[in-house]
């Protein structure tokens, strides 16, 4: 006979493949329809709040690794924060203006386009990279207000970064100055010190001679009545092209200095250095007199081809590094301690000598080298300095040097007229930006933690900030500046303000087109109008000031300061670094109250990926193949603090652990079949023991989940998902409970406390993961019976699981200890099953050799400790009757395995004496009968 039909076998429409690429643009099609985002919004009004700022991306490009890697996280933290029960909204943002945006449009329109013109099709590149990265963002599953992002070229943005500034000026921060700043040829500008990156280089490393001039004064510093011979000081540098414009020489005052004779001169050279210069110059000397560094100062020499002066000026930044002469040659305007030193003595800025032009070339009246590119002048003055025989030695190398990070060709310091934030300008507070800075620095919480000392270290060693650049596509400095003075207008913020309400109605134009005599009036004869535009790291570095305030149509009573802003680790020196200054300049703190850091994707190897090396990920190809779960789930499972791998077979790794979670909801799922929570759900104190201990065991997991997502800690939310799917339940709730769930009768309290516990359970689950599988924990929530709501990602944790008490009889410890029994059972039968003794664990009986201890725990279970152990029989003895059984790794535990003698039960499999004693029913045991339909039903108690 045929006993399937009386079986409560488990049936779902949740299936066992996820077919992820096929599926989730429907699921992103319905949260759409649904508006899920504005529905979060209602569902958390009035709840604690929790704002996340979007660190705006860069509108150029499709997105990569790494852009998704920035999402999910943020994703992630965002879905946590809204299901522990936080209003927490997500308003993702992009930076829009700046070169690589104008350089595109140069490239495919042309580079003599009318400046607004130019602005115009910037514009609409810039929005057009907008939509193709957010439509690759919302089929990630990231939930935001995509409808109303925002974007650092909008009007109402353009204007608020005019009215930021406006306020340091008004706190006095901004001023303008002549300063060494980093300047790409390609570029045309200036750079900010984040859009400098560092990569080997060719140069010509040289040791240059410079004559004496004052020679009485070098002879009575070397205690000398007189020089014998023709004196000079020997520099060394990696940068040729400077040399025409050295206009000073640095010792450390420090430093002991030597004058040594080399035949037909005598060469001034750092002590410690001079065995070390004479190899390299190939020439023999001796020592004639030593004098510290001090004695030297304002002796001066001259130019190796130029007729002009060279006076030493102390510097305590000079180094003795070997390779080096310990005298450093000083340019002012191509070095920011160059720079320092000669004003410090007196230089003013129109006599610093700067004869390279914004594309690299030389001016022309420069003597020998006017008109030529610097780089490629470099081996002319080699040749000059040769020619006059102020070459000592020439070698080239190569080298670690500045490189722009757009173009990756070679950047100089390059002294330019522009606008700065004066980091060390007192407020009127009486404390410097800098003081503020780093106080707020200190009062930040940083994930990981190290991160706290690097954001200090830029901080308390960085220079004033440069905010301008020479671009048509940027958010203009508004100023007005006397043509006689040079001065700002005495009322530049109110000016300010109504520049801005200009932008306001018609972006950034609106202060390129004007007619300073709308503004001005008569004074407008006296004045120029500034047309150089803002570095873009103010403008993405101000948006707390113009996104996060209350009058924003995204702003909130915690604005403009953010519960978290998160990014990748080199936004120390972006965006966490320009929003620190803005913040702690017109609020006097931090725009955020916690910085998380998060690695750079590399493959499998450690090395990043590149096209060249044919070992990119693009998260589209990701999506198209495995899915945007598979890809969630790789962010989650991989330490973040690091460097983060991710290559094919991880990802392939990645969808095993997948499968196995779909699996384990999927079994749950199924076998809630017939199931309905509000007529079917048993109280958690009247619940069998074992279904009890796997409620608790999942409220124990939610709290360390909770705990985990709070502190950002999604590995751990990962690891211990995954564990529970695999131990716990996988490994050995839902295998004990098949029996019961399959065979005993469907409305019996034995199988609806098995049902009830996995209803929590699944419940319990999909929310777990939520944050991370969106889409499936999505088709999760549908399929779960009973009524509910729209969308898993409505919900809040999990409230109905219960927990065992403390006391319980049957409570953690024991059942620790009964896990603890079973897995060396398992061992054993696995042992048994190789050896060919039994078939399967149902086909064998086991004796158990057990201490007085594990025999009082055992034995509570009675007869139903077979189906924990998933044998046919199981029998208690006293250890010390053991003989030949297994021993095992658990203390007090040996372990003896028969194949059964008994016949099989057809329809519970198990092998029981009494199958073929039932008439009517042969081929089952007295159980299975009992269990039909028309039985009385087992009893069950424990497991």
């Amino acid at each position: 006979m045929d006993y399937k039909h009386t079986l409560n076998l488990p049936e779902t429409d949740f299936p066992m493949r996820g077919m992820l690429p096929k599926q989730e643009p429907g699921r992103v099609s319905q949260w759409q329809d649904m508006n899920i985002y504005q529905r979060l919004r209602e569902a958390r009004a009035g709840a604690p709040l929790f704002v996340l700022h979007d660190g705006p991306p860069y509108a150029n490009g499709s997105i990569h690794i790494g852009h998704a890697v920035n999402k999910i996280l943020k994703d992630i933290i965002v879905k946590s924060k809204n299901l522990a029960g936080f209003d927490a909204p997500y308003v993702p943002g992009w930076d829009c203006h700046g070169l690589p945006i104008e350089h595109k449009v140069e490239t495919t329109h042309g580079k003599h386009l009318a400046p607004e013109h130019a602005r115009e099709l910037c514009r609409e590149y810039a929005g057009a990279q907008v939509e193709t990265q957010l439509a690759d963002f919302v089929r990630l599953g990231i939930i935001g207000d995509w409808d109303h992002p925002y974007r650092t070229m909008d009007f109402a943005n353009e204007a608020g970064e005019i009215r930021a500034l406006a306020e340091m000026v008004d706190a006095g921060y901004v001023f303008k100055g002549l300063k060494p700043v980093n300047w790409c040829f390609d570029c045309g500008s200036a750079l900010a010190e984040a859009e400098v990156e560092y990569a080997d280089k060719k140069s010509d490393a040289i040791d240059v001679a410079f004559p004496v001039d004052d020679a009485d004064k070098l002879a009575a510093a070397f205690g000398l009545s007189e020089l014998a011979k023709p004196a000079a000081v020997v520099i060394w540098t990696t940068t040729p092209w400077t040399i025409p414009a050295n206009q000073a020489l640095n010792v450390h005052p420090e430093f002991t200095y030597a004058l040594v004779d080399t035949g037909e001169r005598l060469l001034l050279l750092a002590e410690e250095l001079v065995e070390s210069c004479l190899e390299r110059f190939g020439l023999q000397g001796e020592v004639i007199a030593t004098t510290q560094g001090k004695n030297l100062d304002l002796i001066n020499f001259r130019h190796p081809f130029y007729d002009r002066l060279s006076p030493v000026y102390l510097a305590e930044y000079v180094e003795s590094e070997v390779g080096s002469t310990g005298i450093v040659h000083s340019a002012p305007s191509y070095g920011m301690d160059d720079f320092i030193t000669c004003r410090e003595h007196g230089m003013e800025f129109d006599d610093m000598l700067n004869p390279v032009q914004g594309n690299g070339v030389y001016v022309d009246d420069l003597p020998f080298f006017g008109g030529q590119m610097i780089w490629k002048a470099n081996p002319h003055i080699v040749e000059k300095l040769r020619e006059v025989g102020a070459l000592m030695a020439h070698i080239p190398i190569k080298h670690s040097y500045m490189h722009c990070w757009r173009h990756k060709t070679p950047v100089i310091y390059r002294a330019t007229a522009q606008w700065f934030v004066g980091m060390d300008i007192k407020g009127k507070d009486g404390k410097t930006l800098r003081e503020r800075a780093l106080e707020g620095i200190e009062a930040t919480a940083f994930t990981p933690a190290w991160g706290q000392a690097r954001l200090h270290s830029m901080i308390a060693n960085r220079p004033d900030w440069c905010i301008s650049r020479q671009r048509n596509w940027g958010v203009p400095i508004p100023f007005f500046l006397h043509k006689q003075t040079g001065e700002l207008h005495p009322r530049t913020v109110g000016l300010m303000e109504e520049a801005a309400k200009r932008v306001e109605q018609e972006g950034i134009d609106a202060w390129f087109k004007l007619d300073p005599a709308e503004l001005l009036g008569a004074e407008a004869a006296d004045y120029d109008k500034v047309t150089d535009t803002l570095d873009v790291w103010f403008d993405s570095g101000t948006t707390h000031r113009h996104v996060l305030r209350g009058s924003h149509p995204h702003g909130h009573e915690n604005g403009p300061r953010a519960d978290l802003y998160l990014e990748g680790s080199d936004q120390h020196r972006g965006w966490f670094h320009s929003s620190l200054l803005t913040g702690s300049a017109i609020d006097g703190h931090p725009p955020y109250r916690q910085l998380l850091t998060h690695g750079f994707t590399v493959d499998s190897q450690g090395r990043k990926q590149s096209k060249s090396l044919g070992n990119v990920v693009a998260p589209q190809e990701v999506m198209d193949k495995l899915g945007g779960d598979i890809l969630r789930l790789w962010v989650a499972s991989t330490d973040y603090s690091g460097e983060m791998a991710v290559s094919d077979e991880i990802l392939k790794r990645t969808s095993d652990v997948y499968r196995r979670i779909r699996n384990t909801a999927r079994f749950l799922l199924s076998n809630l079949n017939g199931f309905d929570p509000e007529k079917n759900q048993v109280a958690f104190g009247d619940m069998l023991a074992l279904d009890q201990w796997v409620v608790d065991r999942a409220h124990q997991l939610q709290a360390r989940i909770e705990k985990a997502y709070e502190e950002y800690r999604f590995l751990d939310v990962y690891q211990q998902v995954h564990g529970f799917c695999a131990r716990e339940l996988g490994g050995f709730y839902l295998d004990v409970i098949k029996d019961r769930q399959y065979t005993t009768q469907t409305d019996s309290l034995a199988r609806r406390s098995a049902q009830t516990a996995l209803y929590h359970v699944v419940e319990a689950l999909s929310r777990w993961i939520a944050p991370i599988l969106s889409f499936t924990a999505e088709e999760i929530h549908e399929n779960i019976p009973g009524k509910r709501g729209d969308s898993v990602l409505l919900e809040t944790y999990y409230t109905g699981l219960g927990s065992l008490d403390d006391n319980a009889e049957l409570g953690r410890a024991f059942w620790e200890q009964v896990l603890e029994v079973k897995h060396s059972v398992n061992k054993c039968l696995e042992d048994a099953r190789n050896a060919k003794v039994i078939k399967g664990s149902l086909a064998a009986e086991v004796t158990l050799y057990v201490s007085d201890e594990l025999q009082a725990t055992l034995a509570k279970l009675g007869d139903e400790l077979r189906f924990v152990m998933l044998t046919s029989e199981v029998t208690l003895k006293p250890l010390t009757g053991a003989g030949d059984a297994e021993a095992t790794e658990l203390e007090g535990l040996k372990v003896a395995v028969k194949a059964s003698d008994n016949t099989k039960c057809e329809r519970c499999w198990h092998h029981r004496p009494d199958v073929g004693t039932h008439a009517g029913h042969p081929d089952l045991c007295g159980r299975c009968i009992s269990n039909l339909p028309e039985g009385s039903g087992e009893i069950r108690y424990y497991a």
